[in-house]
């Protein structure tokens, strides 16, 4: 008896295995060269700002002098000297470089005017949207493609994240002995046995950082679903941020706009931050928008955000007050742990690797899977022919029909079924939770940076979790509405459902602890 356990525990292994191998087959061949080429342009852009600044260094450096003039004092210069010239957004970039200019941008012409933050004179201007990193941002965010290309590289991000769970399962050998073989390269081998090993090491090597940026990159992609999500997690209502984003100045007939000296005051609510960019109102009910940069962790790329009202200066939205713990960490923390600036150089470099190993990946992956492709066509051309002669196509049919029925009968009733399959899948998310952690941690790791990245993939892996949960649940509804009655229910959709349910009970237990305890400390 015990034999026919291990037994049938095996075969269920090797059904499973071959799962996975068909998921991560299909979308390899599907989405690898978009995945490919969204990491290519990911790995330029963790260097964006040094990129930009290299290429036009006539635009942004300019000769120090004593002192560099705040926004409140600048912009009416500017005005007075060039009255023609819109004033959309004000970039004031790195305040505290001496040699660093300022920026003015047109929204409707994307038009991108320098200044000189010592005489208020135009230094130089570019059509932003010609810019070349801009072309790569939107290369990346969208390949070109209005609308629509922003949610095939969204959904490429989920792909990626699908495909290197699915290869870290197809990667875990049968005994542990063979661990080490498994983990590199025989340089003395084939070429093709020096490509299979290449595949196989690089993809677990990089697997935390490219799940990392596959995760992160879709919640940018999805904010829309992400931060509802996020702030309902909070026991905060999504409408009553949408109204806080959505905030209006209190306009009326006698109303005068304040000085911008008096709206930029509103950053003392904010201690030890200082403004990084300035969005003017749109229209006479429009708001003052200051983009909050603080010398708090991450290192680089942390914004905040306040929204003043600019007839009264009332501050209308402090998002280090009014948004949750992980609306903050959406806000602050999501860009740079895509793109690796949180914790400075060292994640950078890893970000870049990480970029890259998609585009190293599919090749590789390309080169295992083409062979074999040819060669199961001509076996099956030599089948097709052997069926023709050895049987008739109704006995095959027989044959194939007769195994699923078999199958079908020994399965339990729809309730127990769905049991066994929950508690499977406590198992699974009880090891893939400290997974989530420890590939954050390794993130952040050489640069000193360990316990925030560990929490904030875990809080941002709850949202996909629970996103999943929606679509099985919807799955499952349908199942048991309008397949059950008619006895076409499918067992796989209520496994489904059964190990998402799983998932959803641990991360969400996991997720509440973190945010009355952990989230607290950022």
């Amino acid at each position: 008896m015990k034999s026919a356990g291990n037994s049938k525990k095996i075969s269920w292994a090797k059904h499973q295995k071959r799962w996975f191998g068909k998921w991560h087959l299909y979308l390899g061949i599907i989405a690898g060269a978009i995945v490919a080429f969204v990491g290519l342009t990911g790995s330029i852009l963790v260097f964006q700002d040094e990129i930009d600044r290299a290429l036009n260094p006539k635009l942004f450096e300019v000769m120090a002098q004593k002192q560099k003039m705040p926004a409140e004092e600048i912009v009416p210069l500017i005005k007075k000297n060039y009255p023609k010239l819109k004033i959309d957004y004000l970039m004031l970039y790195n305040f505290k470089n001496p040699n660093e200019a300022y920026s003015i941008l047109d929204l409707k012409s994307n038009e991108e005017t320098f200044i000189n933050p010592y005489t208020g004179k135009i230094s130089g201007k570019r059509i932003h949207t010609s810019s070349f990193i801009h072309v790569v941002t939107e290369l990346h965010r969208t390949l070109l493609i209005p609308v629509v290309g922003r949610y095939i590289c969204g959904l490429a991000a989920l792909c990626l994240l699908i495909l290197t769970i699915s290869g870290l399962r197809l990667w875990i050998p049968k005994k542990w002995k063979q661990l080490k073989s498994a983990l590199t390269v025989r340089f003395r081998g084939s070429f093709k046995r020096q490509n299979y090993d290449w595949h196989n090491s690089l993809g677990f090597y990089s697997s935390p950082f490219v799940a990392i940026l596959s995760l992160t990159g879709f919640s940018i992609t999805f904010s829309t679903l992400v931060i509802p999500l996020l702030f309902l997690l909070s026991g905060k209502s999504p409408q009553g941020v949408a109204q806080l984003l959505g905030a209006k100045s209190a306009w009326h007939a006698q109303a005068v706009p304040l000085p911008l000296k008096q709206i930029v005051a509103a950053v003392k609510e904010m201690p030890d931050a200082h403004i990084g960019g300035i969005a003017f109102p749109a229209d006479k009910i429009g708001t003052y928008r200051l983009d909050v940069l603080s010398g708090n962790l991450p290192k680089q790329g942390k914004r905040e955000m306040l929204v003043v009202d600019q007839y009264t200066g009332k501050v209308l939205l402090n998002s280090r007050k009014d948004f949750p713990n992980v609306g903050n960490a959406y806000l602050g923390w999501l860009t740079p742990i895509h793109y690796g600036s949180f914790g400075g150089r060292p994640t950078q470099v890893i970000a870049i690797i990480a970029g890259l190993m998609p585009l190293a990946l599919f090749i590789t992956g390309f080169l295992i899977w083409w062979p074999r492709y040819k060669k199961q066509k001509r076996g099956n051309k030599q089948k097709t022919r052997g069926v023709a002669l050895d049987e008739t196509p109704e006995t095959a049919i027989d044959e194939n029909v007769s195994k699923p029925a078999k199958i079908k009968a020994t399965l339990p009733k729809h309730g127990k079924y769905f049991v066994i399959n929950f508690t499977s899948g406590l198992k699974y998310a009880l090891i893939i939770l400290p997974i989530s952690f420890i590939m954050g941690a390794l993130y952040g790791l050489p640069s000193g940076i360990i316990i925030q990245p560990a929490i904030f993939v875990v809080a941002f892996s709850c949202v996909m979790v629970c996103l999943n949960f929606i679509c099985a649940l919807l799955s499952e509804v349908f199942n048991i509405l309008f397949l059950l009655p008619f006895k076409k229910g499918s067992y796989k959709v209520t496994r489904y459902f059964a190990l998402s349910t799983a998932f959803l009970v641990c991360y969400l237990a996991v997720y509440m602890v973190l945010l009355n305890t952990g989230l607290q400390v950022f």
